[in-house]
């Protein structure tokens, strides 16, 4: 009796131990993911570089931009592989890194400094952009033209044109989310440089009210030059209420609530949308809003509650409302041109939605089915895991993540010869080589995380497969809060 006694312990805690030895990465695994997720934006900096500038294979770049059109374009970030900055998803990037110090920077600690540093990279440039009344620069770089060379920042001498959008040819998509980006970094710095913060709010509401008052897509007062690379799909009615969210939060101005409750309606809060992205802001906004009812109990926000669940339900296998598409490894799948940036924004909004549920002990009601705050985490913690190499390609879809992630990545400047290692001038049509090489990129862009496999799982390490193997920042932005909750999560809701 006694034996078998023991032997039902052995195997009992044998499950037991299997069960944690399961999980494919602990703290300080996810840890080390969030600073090299941080690191990365450093690779994408524009401009002169600052002394305490890590990725030191990098230069000072584009430190003329705007000059011809005599207004100070310097500094930001390029978006992906190029040396275009693209306002929009510069905007969007720069509110994801704010929201996820906002919410989970208490997780971050000694990387919190260099998170709110790359959101003030980012927010920096936006006031840059945004000095002008009535006027938006909105992008710096002729999209077309660089893309017909292959050339690092620190070489390129494409035509470095400005495009703005105006009270005649407006852009209230990429107004209002530059409008959101400049008021979630705001409360990054209320507290710790209120002058900037003031700032920063500032000219949120200036610009927001720009791109209320003067409405219009950037897509149609740009056409080629946004098109078809960051092209507003989706319009910009989202953008206006995602950016009078943003507002709301930063200011507590009653103004911006009366403007939601107003006009949410015909904005789309009664839309429900199954993804988030640079372009399409519904479902970060109704999570967004939804925070205040499950937090502080606004009444007038519970409706968002309920949108924000329809999206949440999506996600959730065996869920009523599930709609959402998984490759047979785990990875959810939307499209095959960088799929992970859906991946990566999905997982930000099942951990912050978990987190908001859990502050009263809400729960998510998918029809019938009962979803709590730890189902979210699990979803998510499958996500993020599958970035990081628990995968059946074992392979980490973050650059300098683990022994094995891609080396031949779409990213020039990762792709040439440091300037330092290599001063003389690669001209436009001769960093071709490089870009055709069999060898891995000399230069690590350290934080990278890639556009993805496909549906079946299968990655193509192949420097010309742009869809799979660019990295770009609005990938990396949500990331870092996911990895930062991660990094000190212990059960507990």
């Amino acid at each position: 009796m006694t034996s078998l006694i023991t032997t039902f312990l052995i195997l009992f805690l044998t499950v037991c131990y299997l069960g944690v030895a399961s999980r494919a990465f602990a703290p300080r695994d996810y840890n080390d993911a969030l600073k090299k997720s941080i690191l990365f934006f450093e690779g994408q900096r524009s401009g002169p570089l600052p002394r305490s500038q890590r990725l030191s294979w990098r230069g000072d770049s584009g430190l003329s931009d705007g000059s011809s059109y005599h207004v100070d374009l310097v500094g930001g970030y390029y978006d992906a592989g190029d040396n275009v900055k693209f306002g929009l998803p510069m905007a969007f990037t720069t509110t994801m890194l704010a929201w996820s110090v906002i919410e989970f920077g208490s997780s971050m600690h000694d990387q919190v400094s260099n998170a709110k540093d790359a959101v003030r990279w980012g927010a920096d440039y936006l006031l840059k952009a945004a000095a002008t009344p009535g006027t938006l620069y909105v992008q710096v770089g002729d999209p077309n033209l660089d893309h017909k060379c292959w050339e690092r920042p620190e070489d390129m001498d494409t035509p470095r044109t400005v495009y703005k959008v105006s009270t005649q040819n407006p852009g209230s998509d990429v107004a209002a989310e530059t409008a959101a980006a400049l008021a979630a970094a705001s409360i990054v710095f209320k507290d710790s440089d209120p002058s900037y913060s003031s700032k920063l709010l500032h000219t949120a509401i200036q610009v927001f009210d720009f791109a209320d008052k003067y409405r219009g897509s950037y897509s149609d007062s740009l056409n080629s030059a946004v098109c078809p690379f960051y092209c507003s799909y989706s319009g910009y009615h989202d953008e206006l209420l995602w950016g009078a969210a943003w507002i709301h939060k930063a200011s507590g101005d009653p103004s911006y609530l009366s403007y939601i409750q107003s006009n949410g309606h015909i904005l789309g809060a009664d839309e429900d949308d199954f993804s988030f992205s640079w372009d399409d802001k519904k479902a970060g906004t109704k999570v967004l809003l939804a925070k205040d009812f499950l937090q502080e109990r606004i009444g007038e926000f519970q409706e968002y509650k309920a949108h924000a669940d329809n999206f949440i339900c999506s996600f959730i296998p065996g869920a009523n409302d599930y709609q959402a598409q998984y490759t047979p490894g785990g990875l959810l799948f939307k499209q095959s041109d960088s799929n992970l940036q859906y991946v990566t924004t999905t997982s930000f909004l099942l951990l912050a939605y978990a987190k908001y549920l859990g502050t009263n002990g809400d729960i998510t009601s998918c029809g019938s089915t009962i979803i709590t705050a730890k189902k979210l985490i699990s979803v998510a913690r499958q996500q993020v895991d599958y970035i990081l190499g628990d995968n059946p390609e074992k392979m980490s879809y973050m650059v300098g993540f683990g022994n094995n992630y891609p080396l031949h990545i779409h990213h020039r400047g990762s792709s040439l010869p440091s300037v330092h290692e290599h001063p003389n001038r690669i001209g436009c049509n001769d960093g071709f080589q490089y870009l055709n090489s069999g060898s891995p990129n000399p230069n690590v862009l350290v934080g990278a995380i890639l556009g993805g496999p496909d549906s079946g799982d299968r990655f193509s390490d192949d420097r010309n497969n742009y869809r799979q193997s660019e990295p770009a920042t609005y990938i990396n932005a949500p990331f870092v809060g996911a990895a930062a909750f991660f990094s000190a999560y212990n059960d507990r809701y």
